[in-house]
């Protein structure tokens, strides 16, 4: 769109309005921006074009932006949405993200021919593209009649449009002309971790351990990155296996952050509805809705054993058909139990034929630690990676076990710790790092599935 030829919001609002679609590009991004912000607030084109009265020095100034922001809060707009309208709205005047036409995005995946097709979510489908300058790109273009895609889509856009990692997938851009909402990011050429570790035998066997605990490693760093580098944190809230994709040296990353939350450093924690996937969800977060870093850390204690064992939280486990969490809750004890006895068959997944014993039970320590049913017992992402990256000497004596869900939508929480402890309870490693954790316990009660 051109700048000079919108000095403020109104004229910007009127353009899109009276756009002719088939005038190009600039005329179907404003269509597009128009109709998002009114999807976005819930507010109609009279009541967004009465906020424009005002006129302000240049659309793209982040003073302009900031009285409109404030406009939209006096008309009541809530505060979640205004923001990722107002973040959106600054997108192309800050160059934070790359805005594509879709005539581009068509030609790239071949008018989004079904056999570019590699996945689909709740809110869209995903497509591979190839764009003109030869990047492959993975495009999700959200469903048109789902509301909650619009907010998928601006918080995706809000939360990771600045965020670099190497265990994070990097969204390149997207694209908002007429009623299109697509999302651009890199493509990550081995898929999810659904495929390669809990599919088919003849995918898992070609991750050895030392691939496996690489991809651990790399997923906590990833998660780490977002709780304890970026200010403010982000929590993401729906870490599982489908939601990290290894490239073509297995490096993970993790991706759809269509539910992740800015997470202020200065509350404890946030009361929100609940989002996410049944079976990686944390008993507080489910019961209550409260939100704080500890919910993820219980969703990657979850995927851990998930790819320690190769089998998914959601399928059977044992012999009696009890999912994996529930099976390990029924006593810590029978975990070391089976590894005292060379046994860990039972627990390591058979396509492991080779893997070093104290290193594999480690990382099912760190899991169990992760999955504590108090999360105050929990520890942080950075502890994680420093328990997952270092040959330490875990306390098992301070694990409790976990909580899980059962398929009625109750939870059970695990049982006290294993010996009896102090008030302020440790567990120690062999360089002397000592981590303490509060004895509370999350209560049980009953929820409706979600």
């Amino acid at each position: 769109m051109h700048r000079t030829a919108k000095k403020n919001l109104k004229d910007f609002l009127d353009h899109a309005e009276v756009a002719d679609p088939t005038a190009g590009n600039d005329g179907e991004q404003a269509v597009g921006i128009r109709r998002l912000l009114v999807e976005a607030t819930g507010l109609n084109r009279a009541s967004l074009g009465h906020l424009c009265n005002r006129s302000v020095a240049d659309r793209g100034s982040a003073k302009s932006w900031g009285r409109f922001l404030d406009d939209l809060k006096m008309c009541g707009c809530p505060d979640f949405l205004v923001a990722k309208s107002y973040h959106f709205c600054v997108l192309s005047s800050e160059k934070n993200i790359r805005l594509f036409s879709y005539l581009e995005l068509k030609l790239a995946t071949n008018n989004f021919h079904p056999s570019n097709k590699i996945g689909r979510g709740g809110f869209g489908t995903v497509y591979k593209g190839t764009l003109r300058d030869g990047v492959v790109v993975a495009t999700k273009v959200l469903s048109a009649e789902s509301r909650q895609g619009v907010r998928e889509f601006l918080t995706e856009i809000d939360v990771i449009s600045n965020v670099k990692h190497p265990n994070l997938v990097e969204l390149i851009g997207c694209c908002v002309e007429g009623a299109n909402r697509i999302l651009v990011y890199e493509f990550v050429e081995n898929g999810s971790l659904v495929r390669a570790v809990l599919g088919p035998i003849s995918e898992a066997t070609k991750l050895n351990w030392q691939i496996r605990s690489e991809i651990c490693l790399g997923i906590a760093k990833g998660i780490a990155h977002l709780h304890e580098v970026l200010v403010p944190p982000i929590v993401h809230r729906d870490i599982k296996p489908s939601n990290i994709l290894l490239d073509s040296n297995f490096v993970p990353k993790i991706g759809d952050f269509g539910v992740a939350k800015l997470f202020p450093d200065n509350i404890t924690h946030i009361s929100t509805r609940v989002a996410g996937t049944t079976g990686y969800l944390a008993p507080e977060y489910a019961l209550q809705g409260q939100l704080t870093k500890k919910a993820d850390i219980y969703s990657f204690g979850v995927v851990l054993l998930e790819i320690i064992s190769g089998r998914s939280n959601s399928r059977s486990f044992s012999e009696r058909g009890k999912p994996l969490l529930e099976w390990l809750a029924i006593s810590c004890a029978i975990v070391w139990k089976l590894f005292e006895d060379k046994r860990v068959i039972e627990i390591v997944d058979p396509a492991l034929k080779d893997y070093p014993h104290e290193e594999v039970l480690r990382y099912i320590k760190v899991a169990l630690f992760c999955t504590q049913a108090a999360s105050v017992r929990r520890p942080t992402m950075l502890q994680v990676v420093d328990m997952l990256s270092k040959p330490v000497q875990l306390n098992d004596k301070e694990i409790t076990q976990p909580g899980y869900m059962e398929d009625s939508g109750k939870f059970v929480k695990g049982s006290g710790p294993t010996t009896s402890m102090s008030s302020q309870s440790k567990f120690s490693t062999s360089i002397d790092t000592t981590i303490p954790f509060s004895l509370s316990q999350a209560t049980c009660t009953e929820i409706s599935p979600r």
